[in-house]
């Protein structure tokens, strides 16, 4: 006689903390969903976007549909001086602005570090750039160059030095004076992190070095330097990243000019989507900037990977 057939065992309740996991992850979607969906409506899908452009013949003002063109547009772009002109500019303004902003950032950071009288107001004048905007600095940097009645050229008429140059319309002159600009507008924000970065150092450190002997500067060295080099690195490869995709504040100042001596990459897109009509062409421009970003990304985070992990 065969034996009675038994029942199929039930599946397992979930535990009450699985449960409570589960629960817990419903809860932060619903918390990152607000701030996601802009995300990607707002950046990732123009990025996209813009990357499918790329590989069109996209113009303005054309009556015949876009057509898919495959890498054209970036083989033309290899081939483009003008484009590898203003990439060297490019380069130029992010180095000249990054390492000096850098270095005085720093030094302003330390000096507001100290116990000086009426620091507080010390360290609010010092953030007053980072409160205006990028076209704001510029159109009072216009006026601090004008070739006419500007601050800079009267001051020099006023102690005998001439007095007469176009800063910003010199050959010479505008690339120079629209990094002083990118510099002094890029302080306030450097400043803040590398003072963070200096208050976060035990001052017992400090103490110590000093009844040992060791001086300003080697107690910068041994006992500052040291605590404050993750910072300074991030800082510093993060505000290059900016710099390199400048817009405003140069379009402001100089529009590029003159004769393309201050035409920054984003510039030269700007020009060729807006002024030209080149859509796709302006569109492979966007995305040779965004790999370049990514690149310099890629490498900040695998040295900060790298020295985590020393």
């Amino acid at each position: 006689m065969a034996p009675p057939p038994t029942a199929a065992p039930a599946a397992p309740t979930p535990s009450p903390p699985a449960r409570s996991r589960a629960r817990a992850d419903h809860g932060v979607w619903f918390l990152v969903l607000p701030a996601l969906v802009p995300i990607l409506l707002l950046s990732v899908g123009p990025l996209l976007y813009g990357i499918a452009l790329a590989f069109t013949d996209a113009q303005s003002g054309r009556t015949a549909a876009t057509q898919w063109v495959g890498a054209l547009n970036f083989q033309d772009l290899l081939h483009d001086r003008l484009f590898w002109e203003s990439f060297r500019i490019g380069l130029l303004w992010a180095v000249g602005v990054t390492a000096p902003q850098f270095l005085l950032s720093l030094g302003l950071a330390l000096l507001l570090d100290q116990d000086l009288r009426l620091r507080g107001l010390a360290r609010a004048l010092a953030i007053v750039p980072w409160a205006m905007p990028e076209v704001v600095v510029a159109v009072m940097w216009r006026l601090v160059y004008h070739p006419d009645a500007g601050v800079l050229n009267e001051t020099l008429r006023g102690i005998g030095l001439g007095g007469d140059t176009d800063w910003l319309g010199g050959l010479a002159t505008a690339l120079p004076a629209v990094v002083v600009v990118g510099i002094w507008a890029g302080m306030p924000q450097t400043t803040v992190v590398l003072l963070a970065g200096l208050q976060n150092t035990p001052h017992e450190l400090h103490e110590a070095a000093a009844l040992d002997g060791a001086g300003a500067w080697r107690r910068f060295r041994a006992v500052t330097w040291p605590a404050l080099r993750p910072v300074a690195l991030s800082v510093t490869a993060l505000n290059f990243i900016w710099n390199v995709n400048s817009f405003a504040l140069v379009y402001v100042l100089t529009n590029g000019g003159p004769g393309g001596r201050t035409r920054l990459p984003m510039l030269f897109a700007y020009e060729e989507a807006f002024r030209y009509g080149q859509f796709g062409y302006a569109a492979a421009m966007g995305c040779v900037m965004v790999a370049v970003v990514s690149v310099l990304l890629a490498l900040h985070l695998a040295g900060r990977l790298k020295g985590g992990d020393a």
